[in-house]
């Protein structure tokens, strides 16, 4: 059975205390599991975890909209799916394709001065899905902290409302609206959606 394993590290993680980021992102990843068994932080501001094959891209956009809340961070995220050969108490100990393709995917990314990929078995699936999530990283990279933020809590919290939102961070609901659409949130659920319906593809 495939698996999908998402490796990825934040992006200026030494212009910002450490706790700012960490702290959220170990409760954020908390949600898929248990470290070290299902994920882990290493290496000062890497991170791995796995995930179910369907939720990979909405996973992807809750880390991506956690860390671009924070003023002058980013993270560069590589999705690898693939087998998995050897199941460790520790997920940077398991191995298997579909960390091998996570883990060499997201150093290609960091040669290439990009922020999201995906590597599978299939290259034809490759080239389809990458290409569209080169599009899709030209807004998502250019989230605002308070974009992102908004989007965060969409993405982790289905069914809150835009007056909870306004509420929330004492804001107009306008305001909640505003950025949504500049989120281009409507394209972002088709986005995912269409990813859903090419994995179900790629692992019947």
């Amino acid at each position: 059975m495939m698996k999908a394993v998402i490796t990825g590290d934040i992006i200026n993680s030494e212009s910002t205390e450490t706790h700012i980021w960490l702290t959220p992102l170990k409760a954020l990843l908390s949600q898929w599991g248990d470290s070290p068994l299902d994920w882990e932080i290493y290496r000062g501001d890497e991170f791995q975890l796995k995930c179910e094959l369907d939720s990979a891209f909405k996973v992807v956009l809750a880390i991506k909209s956690l860390v671009k809340s924070i003023e002058n961070l980013d993270v560069r995220i590589a999705i690898g799916i693939g087998d998995e050969k050897f199941n460790s108490l520790k997920i940077t100990e398991s191995n298997g394709s579909a960390y091998v393709n996570s883990g060499r995917l997201l150093n290609q990314l960091k040669a290439e001065g990009k922020t999201l990929a995906i590597q599978t078995p299939n290259p034809e699936f490759n080239d389809e899905i990458n290409l569209l999530l080169k599009w899709a990283s030209i807004d998502f990279d250019n989230w605002t902290w308070a974009v992102a933020q908004i989007i965060h809590e969409f993405i982790t919290q289905p069914g809150i409302t835009q007056e909870e939102l306004a509420q929330k961070f004492s804001i107009t609901q306008s305001s909640v609206s505003q950025r949504l659409k500049r989120a281009n949130l409507d394209l972002i659920t088709q986005t995912d959606l269409y990813f859903r319906r090419k994995l179900a593809l790629l692992h019947p």
